[in-house]
């Protein structure tokens, strides 16, 4: 295996477990790292997907303790049946949509232009709900009744379920549009958080099985290096950031993302007309 090959794994991992999480698109990013580093495999499509499922395997590590309950507690526990009952509610609609509309999305909407409108527009309305946040006097909550995650009803893993659809969309982000769409349906800004992770582990891994299962007649035993390079690199940078933003929203908006989305958009489009990038058309 080439070695400068494994650097370019290594990084575009980095570039995964860094941006999984935060509401600005590792999808963006790893198409701007993977163009700036040349990377150039036949199984780069599986190899993107495979290293989400490795910052995926983070947030299980981070929550096992509560996952193993989980498991644990279902056949006795309501509490926990609640929980994943809601976690599997929330992840039905995006998967149906993703299986319906998997192609014509890839087809038409994996686009330069595509992803820099999505990119303005969620950090447009990152900043529009981080200001009526801060309208809202200190201590107070539209949702009073939500205080983690295990109080979220079916009805309102079903809402986010339904917000997290506009993450089929190139640019959109899943945290970002799971997390802002719960706090726009009123949920604590570390409850919508919290939930965003435990969501994107049914999430991801589906989509890391199917995209392997698709293209499995490009993959072979030689590229088991690159892909557990990518995957351990992914795992261990998406496990800082997870732990590094639960701390940060405790003290911190979201409005920062906001402003780096709109500044991301702007270079997107900046590249894409002047042909510095090779971006997906």
């Amino acid at each position: 295996m080439d070695l400068m090959l494994l650097v370019k794994a290594a990084s575009l991992g980095l570039v995964e477990g860094l941006t999984e999480f935060l509401p600005i698109s590792s999808t963006g990013h790893l198409i701007l790292a993977s163009s700036l580093l040349r990377f150039d495999h036949h199984a780069t499509q599986v190899f993107e997907i495979t290293i989400q499922a490795g910052a995926m395997l983070a947030v299980v590590w981070h929550y096992r303790a509560q996952l193993a309950a989980t498991a644990l507690g279902l056949t006795s526990d309501p509490a926990r049946r609640r929980f994943a009952l809601n976690l599997l509610i929330a992840f039905v609609p995006a998967a149906i949509l993703g299986l319906l509309f998997g192609s014509f999305i890839k087809g038409h909407l994996f686009n330069p232009t595509t992803v820099a409108v999505a990119f303005l527009l969620g950090g447009v309305v990152i900043l529009l709900v981080e200001r009526s946040q801060r309208k809202r006097p200190p201590g107070t909550s539209q949702r009073p009744d939500i205080g983690t995650v295990d109080d979220l009803t079916p009805a309102d893993a079903l809402r986010i379920g339904l917000v997290q659809c506009a993450a089929l969309v190139p640019g959109t982000s899943r945290s970002g549009a799971t997390i802002i769409g719960s706090m726009l349906l009123g949920l604590p800004r570390q409850v919508a958080t919290e939930f965003s992770f435990y969501l994107g582990i049914p999430t991801l891994f589906a989509a890391a099985a199917y995209s392997m299962w698709h293209h499995r007649d490009a993959l072979r035993v030689e590229d088991i290096p690159l892909f557990a390079t990518g995957t351990a690199v992914a795992f261990v940078s998406a496990l800082v950031c997870i732990r590094w933003l639960i701390r940060y929203v405790s003290t911190h908006d979201f409005s920062p993302f906001g402003w780096y989305r709109i500044a991301f958009g702007a270079l997107i489009l900046l590249t894409a007309e002047a042909g510095w990038i090779n971006w997906p058309t």
